[in-house]
């Protein structure tokens, strides 16, 4: 059985100034059940200031990776799982959206043994709900993730995807913007891997505070969805 000693925690940044020095901090005191803490923060051609503070930060746990201009979240992520060294990797947001208080229920199922992907639901706890356009957004999206693929997942657009980095390494992930959750959840249920979900918190911002995602961005969701399926 693979017993795990050390974590990546992926961090996308794309204009986050207001909430990216909090978050790092928090990230810093996490508990990770004993294992060893690395942190990719990854810059995605911000030009907010995110990227200076991010450049003055010497904390001897962090990498950085500075993009030269955006791309997207799913690039930027990309790039990040490229220097991980850690055995098993986390997705984490720089928008205060996800606790970083909820890593030991996500990491728990790896160290019992009996999980090599671990999503965070928000639907398996009781959280403040988005706009309505992203909530029925991500319903549909599920629900399209079940009929093409099966399985029982509650939330596949969740931002907290934890995942084994030996695995990880082998699925052909070619997202560039937010389809990155879509994308990498057909790949794992086409290959019959087993997801387990676990309940987390949620705190969802306006659009005035900084949420990115659009209408085009679930169509985009969709495809990807019936691309994986049809074409691999």
């Amino acid at each position: 059985m693979e017993q795990y000693k050390s974590i990546s925690i992926i961090i996308p940044i794309y204009n986050e100034a207001k909430t990216i020095e909090k978050l790092i901090n928090r990230v810093l005191q996490a508990d990770t059940l004993g294992l060893h803490k690395e942190i990719v923060l990854v810059d995605d051609g911000s030009s907010d200031g995110s990227r200076k503070i991010i450049s003055a930060l010497r904390n001897p746990g962090l990498k950085k990776v500075l993009l030269d201009k955006n791309h997207g979240k799913g690039y930027a992520l990309r790039q990040g799982f490229a220097v991980a060294t850690g055995e098993i990797v986390i997705v984490q947001d720089a928008d205060l959206e996800y606790n970083p208080d909820d890593y030991p229920v996500l990491l728990a199922p790896f160290l019992a043994q009996s999980a090599k992907v671990v999503f965070g639901s928000r639907e398996l706890n009781i959280n403040k709900h988005s706009y309505p356009l992203y909530f029925f957004g991500g319903k549909l999206i599920t629900l399209m993730t079940k009929l093409l693929y099966g399985g029982r997942l509650t939330d596949v657009p969740t931002g907290y995807k934890v995942i084994e980095r030996k695995l990880l390494n082998k699925l052909p992930l070619k997202c560039t913007r937010f389809e990155f959750c879509p994308e990498i959840t057909a790949q794992l249920l086409k290959r019959k891997i087993n997801i387990v979900e676990v309940p987390i918190r949620y705190k969802p911002r306006t659009i005035a505070e900084g949420k990115k995602i659009k209408l085009r961005d679930g169509l985009e969701a969709i495809w990807i969805l019936f691309k994986v399926r049809i074409l691999g």
